[in-house]
């Protein structure tokens, strides 16, 4: 098995960022959804309704590109500004229609359930059996995409169980991911679907992926080797 995608998401429920390597650390990818979008009412900008999160229509149309001291955010023409940039927060706030900030992570962390988010190509192939045609991996925002052989759902036997990537970073995949309708939703170059999310409702109890923890941190590297200790 191979590390096949890296992906980031400086801002949380925003458009993010491939990357050849990253760094991994006790909280995650370093610099993933640490920044996030956060109404009058405190709640941050998600693809669905919840206590903690409100849905935000216009969230995709807009990117969060690693920055240094804080991520960048670029606006549907492709200019650019600071996430604690106050102008900037006004022309986001004219973008998604309601007064917003772009906040940095404070006492709870941003994730929706979980440090690391993987999901395995064996599980998209399952899907593309299911529905007849292919499913772009971007839909479903994981950090991680690993190639596995095959057309199941293998990391679902992953839970509990330690996962090396590379020669530094082990992961303990906890439990599968719970999806909701950001995955049918047009992202990327992926158009509206209307059909994802009922299908892993139907065949899969709603969930896709799964999420772990860091038990060793490091830095690891596109076509990293993947190793699945035995049950």
């Amino acid at each position: 098995m191979k590390l096949a995608e890296i992906r980031r998401y400086p801002i949380k429920s925003l458009l993010g960022e491939q990357l050849t390597t990253a760094e991994v650390d006790q909280r995650g990818l370093v610099g993933d959804r640490l920044w996030a979008v956060r109404d009058a009412d405190g709640k941050l900008g998600s693809g669905k309704n919840s206590r903690r999160f409100r849905r935000m229509r216009g969230l995709f149309t807009l990117r969060g590109h690693s920055g240094d001291p804080v991520p960048v955010v670029e606006l549907p023409d492709g200019s650019r500004f600071a996430a604690d940039e106050p102008a900037g927060h006004e022309t986001v706030s004219e973008v998604l229609g309601r007064r917003v900030t772009i906040e940095r992570e404070a006492e709870v962390m941003h994730h929706d359930e979980g440090p690391v988010s993987l999901i395995t190509t064996a599980a998209l192939r399952r899907l593309h059996d299911l529905l007849g045609k292919s499913v772009d991996p971007v839909r479903f925002r994981a950090n991680l995409l690993v190639d596995v052989p095959g057309s199941d759902f293998p990391e679902d036997g992953w839970l509990g169980r330690a996962v090396r990537i590379g020669s530094e970073v082990v992961l303990r995949p906890r439990r599968r991911l719970t999806r909701c309708v950001m995955i049918d939703l047009a992202q990327e170059d992926a158009p509206q679907h209307g059909h994802l999310l009922r299908t892993v409702a139907e065949h899969h109890d709603m969930t896709f992926g799964v999420w772990a923890t860091v038990e060793q941190p490091g830095r690891i590297r596109l076509q990293d080797a993947v190793e699945v200790t035995p049950a």
